[in-house]
């Protein structure tokens, strides 16, 4: 019969106890990381929300007086021609949390094996942009923009290496 070898469990026991401390971290790992693909969302659903532009606007001389603007009538004496802008929608979208809009400060709630971040948009047309609505007369329809819809399907495709990548980080101390 052949010798058996000595064995330590010393690392064992060093494993043992890196494993006991990561898993007290856990639930502030995983708010982490819920935090950092919320905040990833919403720069997504910021970026891709339009801005509308409003009224007639109005030309400047060089002065900057106001002139009575017609295409191609009085070139020479226009300036520029300014258009009113919006972004009352774009600056509505808000996460969860006391300072809305910082990752770090985004409220997460926790039922089960779900942690969840609310983003939110309270501005009162923000469904219509996203998902359409019917013309003033009913008689078109105007497309929507699906804003936050294509962003959560982006984000569902990049979120699986993003996560990965936080995992080994995270294991990665206890596996010296």
């Amino acid at each position: 019969m052949g010798k058996m070898g000595r064995f330590s469990f010393r690392g064992l026991e060093d494993l043992q106890k890196e494993l006991r401390r990561l898993d007290r971290k856990t639930d502030a790992f995983l708010q982490s990381c819920a935090r950092e693909l919320a905040a990833r969302l919403l720069r997504m659903v910021v970026k891709r929300t339009p801005v509308g532009e409003y009224g007639k606007g109005y030309a400047t001389d060089a002065d900057g007086n106001r002139v009575r603007y017609k295409a191609g009538k009085n070139k020479g004496k226009v300036k520029r021609v300014v258009v009113k802008k919006g972004g009352t929608l774009r600056r509505g979208w808000t996460a969860g949390g006391p300072a809305r809009g910082y990752a770090d400060s985004l409220a997460v709630h926790h039922r089960g094996d779900t942690y969840a971040i609310e983003i939110v948009n309270p501005v009162e047309y923000a469904s219509y942009v996203e998902y359409g609505h019917r013309t003033a007369n009913h008689k078109g329809w105007v497309r929507g923009h699906f804003m936050m819809t294509i962003s959560e399907q982006e984000l569902q495709t990049i979120a699986p290496q993003i996560l990965e990548k936080r995992i080994r980080e995270h294991l990665g101390g206890a596996m010296k």
